[in-house]
């Protein structure tokens, strides 16, 4: 059934940064409906890392206590649904979500996160959050200075495999899908990166490299560099500008986390390059307070 509730603010998505935002607004005692699916990015991940007060904390520990904390608000309301569709009417904004039931608000925040489109290599997916990662400066301490792979998905690899001696003992694996020149490959060397050319076949055990020449190369993780897209298509469909960086397409911010497209804010992992958490709930907070003065002087 159809139906439409009057909200100051619609955040659509409710992991961290789109919970900061909502907990800024709560606190200025406005109305906030938060639309959420419950596909946190970090979801396969057993800890998170590099949070004040939460290193080392499970993911959905942080996420269920700042939901309690965000509820706890009489101002807010949280249904969990998927934003479907969302257009201006009026000075208002309708969202549309898949029972078809349509929202409208003042202001939207899109929060979205992003869906990591990962190499389709057999063994990957399974691994994905636990031996093989994105970030290392959410998973590379806990590799104690061992073996790390660099699975090269592109010239953009060449970033990831250049910072990772850092975290331990590094092969870039490039697969058929990157080849150094000589420059790269002279500073990958210095810095005492192997480089190895053969095509990767498999991976198996916590991250044992299989190659098409019969080797098998352990490593105690692997990182790789995954295309990412938004997980909401909502922010195209309002004309929001989209940036193109070097992993995928975000929507385009300003230092106040405003869109292109006056009264939409965005932030978290589906409005910059390249995220984490901590990231996360700057930009949502930003984007809440920046919400907060539209609502008061625009």
């Amino acid at each position: 059934m159809t139906h439409k509730a009057e909200f100051d603010v619609i955040v659509v998505g409710g992991s961290y940064a789109g919970m900061a935002a909502a907990l800024q607004l709560a606190r200025a005692r406005r109305r906030v409906l938060v639309l959420d699916a419950g596909q946190r990015r970090n979801r396969f991940a057993a800890t998170s890392h590099g949070f004040l007060t939460q290193d080392g904390a499970s993911p959905a520990a942080i996420a269920e206590r700042a939901r309690e904390q965000l509820l706890a608000y009489p101002t807010v309301q949280w249904r969990t649904t998927t934003a479907h569709d969302a257009r201006q009417q009026d000075s208002r904004f309708l969202v549309t979500t898949e029972d078809q039931a349509t929202v409208s608000g003042s202001l939207l925040v899109l929060a979205p996160g992003v869906i990591d489109e990962m190499p389709t290599l057999p063994g990957i997916a399974e691994r994905w959050g636990k031996s093989v990662f994105h970030c290392p400066y959410c998973h590379g301490y806990e590799l104690n200075q061992g073996r790390i792979g660099v699975l090269a998905t592109g010239a953009h690899s060449l970033h990831q495999a250049q910072m990772l001696p850092d975290w331990g003992s590094v092969t870039l694996f490039t697969n058929g899908t990157f080849a150094p020149d000589d420059a790269q490959r002279a500073d990958l060397q210095a810095r005492g990166v192997v480089i190895e050319t053969a095509a990767v076949t498999r991976i198996i055990d916590t991250a044992t490299v299989l190659l098409s020449d019969g080797r098998q190369l352990p490593q105690d993780g692997l990182f790789t560099a995954c295309r990412t897209r938004p997980a909401s298509p909502l922010g195209e469909q309002l004309g929001c500008a989209m940036e193109a960086g070097p992993l995928g397409p975000f929507i385009q911010v300003d230092a106040l986390k405003a869109t292109s497209v006056p009264g939409v804010f965005a932030c978290g992992d589906a409005a910059r390059g390249a995220g984490n958490v901590a990231l996360s709930v700057g930009d949502g907070t930003q984007a809440g307070v920046s919400a907060h003065r539209t609502l008061l002087f625009s």
